[in-house]
């Protein structure tokens, strides 16, 4: 069927139909342009946008449904095997310019990002070809314009990624890997042969949709070396996020690096010493300038630097000009930029001036810098320190911000979505702020993703990233984009990744959240594995090669603020200086290097001789079920909601197929490690109601999820004190990037998991956590600190038995050192453990802690229990909740004691659930009769499209709901505008059924 729009269905739905402006200054926005999009025979052409992606503007023309709904992974596959081109006529443009003509004029086309192969067309004559989706392109098409070919249309060809990477992995000077040396997905064999996201090819947590399109702002210069004359209107402002111009100069980049005088990669830097301010610009100018020099201010502090000498800047649009300007800052001025919860994120509004001479118009911008020294710890524990503290001998391997270590807490970042252009700047600070909330100071950015951009501006980045980590005190775990795969060497491939990796390091050295540069994710392990294997110990040297000396190079040649390390997982260095890793190279009984975990013999969640022992734990993880709002969100029949559907099944991509046969024939697999680790951990869903025992199987995963992850992560955070001196543990992962199986702790809308209400718990400062060995029959309680001060409070264990019944109770008093613990119990034997007279399953125990510190007082709830709860002897609680003004909530347990008591809010609804008395993110807890509970539901509207909803919409449930379907109580408070509460859940139950009663008219229909 050939599928084409007639020329008026173009214009009127393109997305970037806005009246045409007239040129802001010398700088054209090509989301101006009316776009086109076809494929590679043209029976589709539909109307496109900019930026944007081919299956984003299909969805908009109504030509395919939205990806991420039902099995659209799936039907939609031709998309990937097409080549799309993108087409506008440049008339618009043309007409803008028609008062600036002149012989030395020059203009230049700038995109920040294509994806990913494509031929550029301007004017009817080719400008060039590329192959990157990580790097900004700038070309000269001055002439082009002057001698257009033979029409006026702007043309990007894109070609299908996949096959570009089947062909180019064919080619002669192409090393072939076999599938033992790299990880492959749904499109397999490709990836490392193409500098595009990673996961577009596929992922164990999400889709394969290997899109491509200019998914980034686009932009036409014109420069002219002459000012501009006198009476000439005052052109208006440039539009929202245009690159820093003036009438001649075009600045490519500007990279800030701030460092302490002396510092280098393989020593402390001297905390006393003045700071650097070193800035560099990317320069393109139309005219040449002699002597230029730049300006440098804090005015909030009173300091300027005066004129600072730059080198000459040529005339030259082909390729940017660098230049710098070192200015010295005195230590004592500024304050310190710190992560949120060692201290203020403080940060400085930097004016910086361009100034070409001679009275020529400069180029003046204000950015925020944040005045810190980052350190990654690699070297070896002096003998006399470990000694002293016990420490098992090795290296370090630990961060220290402004000289001081501290203990990383955090989880791993993935993209936000398949397709960025549609990626929304709210949701991702929904995101960054709900680490924050959750006590998170680091996030890793996955090295098999996406460089994240620094705002919205800067590099047509699109929303707010690393802005928003400087601003909200979260340092960023940075990582090449390389991942789970040995990498060619070959000359074609590094002539790409050079400036790739040139331009997003200086991008981003202004960033004061930037924590370090690792080379890639997981690749160290790999290429160690196989260097015993026949060729192997080549494909050994050719990581050392990439890794170890090309990429360290590049990054320590424009860095001087931050470490480099050569993957997220690695056993660390034998030298600093020069960089050496250590590979293979140890002392049998001495710790290296960082590690991870991934285990999915459920009976091994809480086994800790099956934890690392290491000095940080850079990765571990559990795969959940999102909630069964989300599936409502993709989902598209009644019978699709059951654990083992196959529309269900199709979005579990763990353990991965490895080629395209759908749906994923090793699904079953994975819905295994998760039903099986239910079963053996908690109560087995099972009730009359099928949807019901599908949303608690889906809650329940959650639940084994967050069970095991704290368990992790108190057991990291006690080597601390330990003989490992663990100072770092980052759970995979954060964030979602569809409805689906995954290791998230925030599914695909904002709404939270189960974890991340724990990881607000287990992430506190100070914490109270069992540690129980059952062959052994040893209880230990300890108070966990990481203060840098020492923490004085008292810890309370109370036993009870499943009815509510206080068993006995005893209170402890503590004082934890810096970075470390307190013994608060310690027992052997379940008779002297229990409470007299009692069994494991009948009893659990509840651990307070109160302590005070940075001038505040701090609490901690956990609970442990002797006995799986799949055997524990669980009573109705029978839960009343009380609906008070502004969605707050009281619970109360009227009969037993509800585990793991849980609210979810309503669909269409994004937020979360905190104390109102203190403001801490709380859900997920055991409800105690006559210990009542109140939470408020904190909404965020800016991602909800449910904002006024009723509050009979929301659920209440626990453990006890896994088999039985029992009716809670409900009441308002005040009465003033109150009306019987009806059962939750069976509210919920009535919009399943409207909701299914209308899906099944419109199939009659």
């Amino acid at each position: 069927m050939r599928l084409r729009l007639p020329l008026l269905a173009l214009v009127g739905l393109s997305t970037s139909c806005t009246p045409l402006p007239a040129l802001s200054q010398q700088i054209f926005s090509l989301s101006a342009l009316q776009w086109t999009l076809r494929n590679a025979n043209g029976s589709i052409a539909v109307p496109g946008a900019l930026p944007s992606q081919a299956h984003l503007d299909l969805f908009r023309a109504g030509v395919i449904g939205d990806p991420l709904v039902g099995v659209n992974e799936y039907t939609q596959r031709w998309v990937v095997d097409d080549n799309w081109t993108y087409t506008a006529d440049l008339a618009p443009f043309m007409h803008t310019r028609t008062q600036l003509e002149g012989a030395d004029e020059k203009t230049l086309l700038v995109f920040y990002g294509i994806d990913t192969v494509a031929n550029i067309t301007f004017a009817g004559r080719p400008v060039a070809w590329v192959n990157n989706q990580f790097r900004r392109y700038v070309y000269d098409v001055s002439e082009l314009l002057r001698s257009p070919g033979g029409d006026r249309n702007l043309t990007i060809a894109l070609e299908s990624a996949w096959h570009y990477g089947l062909n180019v992995s064919q080619r002669p000077d192409a090393k072939y890997f076999e599938n033992a040396r790299t990880d492959n997905y749904e499109y397999p064999g490709v990836r490392q042969w193409i500098r595009k996201i990673s996961s577009d090819f596929g992922w164990d947590w999400g889709p394969a949709f290997v899109p491509s399109g200019i998914y980034k702002p686009a932009y036409l210069v014109t420069l002219s070396p002459s000012p501009p004359q006198p009476g000439t209107p005052a052109p208006p402002a440039p539009p929202p996020g245009s690159p820093p111009s003036s009438h001649s100069i075009f600045l490519d980049e500007t990279s800030i690096d701030i460092y302490k005088r002396g510092q280098t990669p393989s020593a402390a830097p001297d905390q006393s010493a003045d700071w650097i301010v070193n800035v560099t610009f990317g320069v393109r100018s139309a005219a040449a300038y002699p002597r230029p020099f730049a300006s440098l201010a804090i005015p909030e502090l009173g300091l300027a630097s005066g004129s600072l000498a730059l080198g000459a800047i040529p005339a030259g649009v082909g390729e940017a000009t660098y230049v710098s300007a070192v200015w010295a800052v005195p230590d004592g001025a500024p304050q310190r930029w710190y992560p949120h919860d060692l201290g203020a994120p403080r940060l400085y509004n930097l004016s910086v001036a361009l100034d070409p001479g001679g009275g020529s118009e400069g180029v003046r911008q204000t950015i925020a810098v944040g005045f810190r020294t980052i350190q990654l710890v690699q070297t070896p524990y002096p003998a006399e320190e470990a000694a002293a503290r016990g420490i098992t001998p090795g290296d370090q391997w630990h961060f220290a911000v402004n000289g001081r270590a501290f203990y990383s807490k955090g989880t791993n970042l993935i993209p936000f979505d398949p397709f960025y252009p549609r990626i929304r700047p709210e949701a991702v600070r929904w995101v960054l702020e709900s680490a924050v909330r959750s006590g998170q100071n680091m996030l890793r950015v996955w090295g098999g993703g996406i460089y994240q951009p620094s705002d919205a501006a800067t590099a047509g980045g699109l929303y707010d990233f690393y802005a928003a980590c400087d601003e909200l005190g979260i340092l960023v775990w940075s990582e090449l984009i390389f991942s789970d795969s040995l990498y060619p060497t070959n000359d074609f491939l590094l002539a790409s990744v050079e400036p790739e990796v040139r331009e997003n390091v200086r991008r981003i050295n202004r960033h004061p959240s930037n924590a370090q540069w690792a080379g890639g994710n997981e690749i160290e392990g790999m290429a160690m594995s196989v260097g015993t294997w026949g060729d192997g110990r080549r494909f050994l040297d050719e990581f050392v090669h990439l890794f170890q000396d090309y990429l360290y190079g590049i990054v320590s040649s424009e860095t001087k603020s931050v470490p480099y390390t050569d993957c997220s997982t690695t056993n660390g260095v034998l030298s600093l200086d020069p960089y050496v890793l250590r590979l293979g190279n140890g002392t049998s009984g001495h710790i290296y290097g960082n590690a991870e975990r991934f285990n999915y013999q459920a009976s091994q969640a809480f086994d800790y001789d099956s934890y690392p022992v290491a000095r940080f734990v850079n990765e571990f993880g559990y795969h959940s079920m999102p909630s069964f709002y989300s599936w409502e969100e993709v989902l598209e029949s009644p019978e699709d909601f059951a654990f083992n559907s196959r529309a269900v099944m199709s979005r579990d991509h763990h353990p991965p197929a490895g080629d395209l046969t759908w749906p994923n024939p090793n699904a079953a697999e994975g819905q295994y490690q998760m039903s099986s680790a239910v079963e053996l951990w908690l109560p087995t869903p099972s009730t009359p109601d099928a949807n019901h025992t599908f949303s608690q199987w889906c809650w329940s995963t959650q639940v084994f999820q967050a069970m095991a992850m704290a368990s992790q992560i108190a057991w990291y955070r006690r080597g601390a004190g330990m003989g490992e001196n663990n100072l770092g543990s980052l759970v995979w992962q954060l964030n979602d990037i569809w409805q689906g199986v995954s290791w998230s702790a925030i599914e695909y809308s904002g709404r939270w998991k189960v974890l991340q209400y724990a990881l607000a718990g287990v992430y506190a400062p100070v914490i109270i956590s069992a540690f129980w060995v059952p062959e052994m029959e040893t209880l230990t309680v300890l108070a966990t600190s990481d203060r840098w001060e020492t923490v004085s409070g008292t810890a309370q264990l109370t036993w009870y038995d499943w009815r509510g019944n206080t068993l006995n109770s005893s209170t402890t008093s503590f004082a934890i050192p810096t970075l470390n613990n307190s013994l608060v119990f310690e027992g052997t034997g379940l008779d002297n453990i229990l409470p007299s007279g009692y069994k494991a399953p009948d009893v659990w125990l509840l651990m307070n802690l109160t302590a005070k510190t940075g001038g505040r007082t701090v609490r901690n709830e956990q609970y442990f229990t002797p006995a799986s709860l799949a055997n524990a002897t669980l009573v109705d609680p029978k839960i009343a909740v009380a609906i008070r003004d502004n969605y707050t909530f009281t619970l109360s347990a009227k009969g037993g004691v509800a585990a793991w008591a849980w609210l979810d809010h309503p669909f269409g609804t994004v937020g979360h659930f905190v104390d109102p008395a203190t403001g801490a993110p709380t859900n997920g807890f055991y409800l105690i009769p006559g210990i009542d509970r109140t939470v408020q539901f904190i909404m965020n509207p800016a991602l909800s499209a449910v904002r006024s909803p009723d509050p009979s919409s929301f659920v209440v449930r626990s453990l006890w709901n896994n088999k039985n379907v029992s009716p809670q109580t409900f009441s308002y408070v005040p009465s003033t505008r109150a009306r019987p509460r009806r059962n939750s859940l069976w509210i919920w139950w009535l919009r399943l059924i409207h909701k299914f009663s209308a899906i099944i008219l419109s199939f009659q229909t």
